[in-house]
């Protein structure tokens, strides 16, 4: 059932399937594995996915990530710190079902429509998407403390870090959505290119100039978290989302899964993650309100 259930979901381009690490094919692929100790506050959601604890009894993630947690009320649990946690409920931000319809019925034209006329409605639909969920946990984690949610510093420029136990693979190889979705855990560095609005933004940057250890999302880590230091500590800036892209850029991408030639990681692409900040009074409502 779990198969059937995740081959009926979109598994390209910003589709409900998750995303995870692509690294540069010259930077040994041990310098972007970590210990999951490096970051306690992440969240492994049931089978692939990730999220973050905010709060004792709150995790943060994507609400394109947990569709079949809400489908399988047997999946009704996360791992934080190695630990099964019990969910209580899961609840994704109140326009998310219209727009992620909307957004499946849009992707099951891809391979015939006209790529201009698929990126005019790809833009509307991002515009519309809000990404983003809470997971109500059980009982409180005492054994790992919450990470802080940024509440507006993050700013273009920034470097920001992205984690993640999916696919992965280099720039050269990209990141087949056909491998496993969970593996080692790794996390990527970018500058953030986008910060204001509903959406962070960063490109896999392989110039000279770009971060050593620079990467990008490939199956298996929606939900994840992006995060920013400042003033030497940690905040949850972004939740993965998935794949991005310009209007020629989309495009171009729109060609590619029509002839065939489309890779998943590769150089000079854009990324979105739903920004914390966006949401921080809907998060603060919600947990306040339980």
């Amino acid at each position: 059932m779990k198969i059937i259930l995740r081959l009926a979901l979109p598994l390209l381009l910003l589709s409900t399937s998750a995303y995870a690490i692509v690294i540069r094919h010259d930077q040994p692929d041990a310098r972007y594995r970590i210990s999951p100790q490096t970051i306690p506050s992440l969240v492994d959601l049931p089978d692939e996915g990730h999220g973050t604890l905010i709060a004792p009894r709150w995790v943060i993630t994507a609400a394109h990530a947990v569709n079949m947690m809400q489908m399988m009320p047997e999946e009704h649990f996360v791992t934080i710190n190695g630990k099964r946690r019990a969910v209580s409920r899961i609840i994704v931000y109140p326009d998310y079902p219209a727009a992620r319809d909307a957004w499946q019925q849009m992707f099951k034209q891809i391979k015939t429509t006209k790529p201009d006329a698929f990126m005019h409605q790809y833009m509307a639909a991002m515009a519309a998407m809000h990404d983003i969920a809470l997971l109500e946990l059980t009982e409180p984690v005492t054994d790992v403390a919450p990470m802080p949610i940024d509440r507006g510093n993050a700013k273009p420029g920034m470097l920001s870090t992205v984690y993640g136990a999916g696919a992965t693979g280099t720039e050269l190889t990209g990141a087949p959505d056909s491998e496993s979705h969970r593996t080692q855990l790794r996390r990527a560095q970018n500058r953030l290119t986008q910060t204001d609005g509903s959406w962070l933004r960063y490109v896999f940057d392989c110039s000279t100039g770009a971060p050593t250890l620079s990467g990008a999302t490939a199956g298996g880590d929606s939900g994840g978290p992006v995060t920013i230091d400042v003033a030497g500590r940690t905040y949850l800036a972004g939740v993965t989302h998935g794949l991005d892209g310009t209007p020629s850029e989309v495009e171009r991408i729109v060609r590619q899964m029509q002839d065939g030639s489309f890779r998943m990681g590769v150089c000079g692409q854009r990324f979105a993650a739903a920004r914390v900040s966006f949401y921080a009074a809907w998060i603060d409502q919600t947990v306040a309100g339980h």
